[in-house]
């Protein structure tokens, strides 16, 4: 089996028929998420197997060089004009081998959603919009859309209808509003069917919003035929 980054795994039920591939921001790991999955009312879904996964450990340059779980390297305060191509190009390479894997063990792509928050948000769209074979969905919490300018280039046509869930904090004071919502409208010019949410909140995950991650679970997981 291929060989994957290190991750908390928990289902909703036995012999899951889909998964959620759920990354954190800058400086978390998988413990972030994985205690959300019990608030969360998919009695209407099939069992699902999430997976957190734990970024790697780098030097982050805002930071001064502090060591600490990323996604890739964020190389100053306009994080538009400096982007680290090549640490989001190599993450991706690790989050495609967590979708094989899954692929491995009997989940076809059409039932894998991929979630993010702050830099996962921004992993996730960069990865999914990307694959080559069709996924069930996106969600894109409280990030941004790396490296916009190459997607119209590089968007695999299978998934360029993809339900994108995208919600932001009104308040966030790490990633402005304006920048996310600069993101939904690039997507939607590319004919994205984006479903944007806001929430009176700053960088972080609100009540009500944990109620619209269930929906739109709901909606792009449903139970397999028999």
């Amino acid at each position: 089996m291929t060989s994957v980054l290190p991750h908390i795994e928990t289902t909703t039920g036995e012999n899951p028929q889909a998964c959620v591939i759920w990354l954190h921001g800058l400086g978390a790991d998988g413990n972030d998420f994985a205690a959300i999955v019990p608030e969360l009312d998919l009695r209407a879904c099939p069992p699902i197997r999430f997976i957190f996964p734990h970024a790697p450990s780098i030097p982050v340059t805002l930071n001064g060089g502090y060591v600490m779980p990323a996604w890739y390297d964020i190389l100053g305060g306009d994080m538009q004009r400096r982007e680290d191509e090549a640490g989001i190009r190599h993450s991706a390479l690790a989050i495609e081998a967590l979708i094989a894997r899954e692929v491995e063990r009997g989940i076809a792509t059409e039932r894998i959603v991929l979630a993010g928050f702050s830099q996962g948000c921004a992993m996730v769209l960069h990865t999914g919009l990307r694959h080559g074979s069709r996924l069930a969905g996106i969600m894109a919490l409280s990030g941004y859309l790396p490296l916009a300018g190459q997607l119209g280039s590089e968007a695999s046509d299978i998934n360029r209808g993809l339900p994108i869930y995208m919600a932001h904090g009104t308040a966030d004071p790490m990633i402005p509003i304006a920048r996310a919502e600069a993101s939904r409208d690039a997507l939607q010019a590319l004919g994205y069917p984006v479903q944007w949410h806001s929430y009176p909140m700053q960088h972080s995950v609100h009540p009500r919003e944990i109620q619209d991650i269930a929906q739109f679970l709901q909606s792009v997981l449903p139970p397999l035929d028999d």
